[in-house]
């Protein structure tokens, strides 16, 4: 999919993987106050799990805080959550004393927040990418309830499922295209067998998208052939180049557990499966993903101010390339970004550029499905994020409640601990 977050930040931000239906107890359930917290400042909650729901049409803005955590890179910052939701909030206080926040909101609403493509994007391919975000979000849970029934199983907000940010904080362009475009393709969905298609999707080919077996081992399924992409060459990874010097090189390699550290490379060469790196009289042949993995962390954390270079989102993007060496340093050279499997969403953009409706352009990606309408659910349930230490929530008017008691005005703050605390 089109990633449109930092490795670090889909680390730290991952899916709770836990459900989000536990029964809570209100405070004025247990026939006595609550106690209070250590501090003596927050009074804990009666159970480890509170829900908040926002005032009529209005929506909460989030700010959530991490452990602070000590880092070696180089300007690290520490990670932050900033969202606004239309949808009741549940946050639950984990083993560990951390919380899992999720959101229960409209269908459609949960749609609008997906933010896999620019809003900018040609109408054909912004209507392709909702019907996609549709069917894999129906798919991926299996939805087979009637019209209206809450979906029960959640869904992750990262690129493990599809990113899902809610409303915009701040600038994020024209997003009444993409609301739009969600809109005009209400209750469409690609359907095989009489079910919702498994319609995974990724930013760039590398000139050919693959089945789905090759790439996640699953069994095959007939609406995710390998096809031909010659339309996705406006990526900014279509094709792509990426030097570092053998200095970096090492250091990068050594971080990771990969090269002694100290020791000098001199030379470099290989593919997406192995690299062989050598230097110091002797060589070493890595595996080329744990060596992606490796210059993709460590680069941007100990020289920020050189890696990832230009308008790549990674030092190396794909698997897709090659290594060789020059006189100080090697050269990567590379086409694509993303697993290989499904549409392909800057194909999807040339497409549409050239004239292809949002039914075609997923009639070319998915083995010649079209959109069908479907029963859509009511309601889903977001998995957020987990592993927080604070939440600060500010509903947008009057109105709010918390396990159904009417909420205080302004500012709520949820922190975890050895219980859960609110204020």
């Amino acid at each position: 999919m089109l990633a449109s977050l930092l490795v670090l930040v889909l680390v730290l931000v991952g899916c709770t993987g836990t459900s989000v239906d536990v029964p809570s107890v209100s405070p004025s359930a247990t026939g006595s106050p609550a106690p209070p917290s250590p501090s003596g400042e927050l009074p804990a909650r009666a159970a480890d799990t509170v829900r908040i729901a926002p005032p009529p049409d209005g929506s909460f803005l989030v700010r959530g805080s991490y452990p602070e955590v000590g880092s070696s890179c180089r300007d690290a910052e520490q990670p932050r959550l900033k969202s606004r939701f239309p949808g009741r909030l549940t946050i639950r206080r984990q083993d560990d004393g951390t919380l899992a926040l999720s959101v229960t909101l409209p269908f459609e609403r949960y749609l609008e927040g997906i933010a896999e493509v620019p809003s900018s994007w040609p109408r054909a391919a912004l209507e392709a990418q909702a019907i996609a975000a549709r069917s894999y979000a129906l798919a991926t849970t299996g939805w087979s309830g009637e019209e209206g029934e809450t979906l029960e199983e959640p869904i992750c907000a990262t690129t493990s499922c599809q990113v899902y940010r809610g409303i915009p904080v701040g600038k994020r362009g024209d997003i009444s295209r993409w609301w739009s475009a969600v809109r005009r393709t209400d209750g469409l969905v690609l359907l095989h067998d009489g079910r919702p298609a498994e319609t995974v999707y990724f930013s760039t080919s590398n000139g050919r998208t693959y089945p789905n077996e090759d790439v996640f081992g699953s069994s095959p399924l007939p609406y995710l052939r390998g096809v031909v992409e010659r339309d996705d060459g406006a990526s900014p990874t279509s094709r792509w180049t990426s030097r570092i010097p053998f200095r970096d090189l090492a250091t990068f390699l050594a971080e990771g557990d990969l090269w002694p550290g100290g020791r000098r490379i001199t030379g470099v060469r290989g593919d997406g499966e192995r690299i062989v790196v050598s230097g110091g009289g002797g060589s070493r042949t890595i595996d080329g993903g744990s060596f992606r993995e490796a210059v993709n962390v460590w680069a941007p954390c100990l020289r920020p101010d050189r890696y990832p270079s230009g308008a790549l989102p990674t030092t190396i993007p794909s698997r897709w390339m090659r290594a060789s060496s020059g006189a100080d340093g090697a050269t990567f050279t590379g086409r694509g970004w993303g697993h290989g499997v499904g549409m392909v969403q800057w194909g999807a953009y040339g497409k549409a550029k050239r004239g292809f409706d949002a039914d075609r352009i997923l009639g070319a990606y998915y083995g010649g499905l079209r959109p069908e309408a479907f029963p859509e659910p009511g309601l889903i349930h977001v998995q957020i994020a987990s592993g927080l230490t604070q939440l600060r929530i500010e509903p947008s008017a009057t109105g709010a409640t918390i396990d159904g008691e009417d909420l205080a005005e302004g500012s709520t703050i949820v922190e975890g601990g050895e219980v859960l605390a609110v204020r």
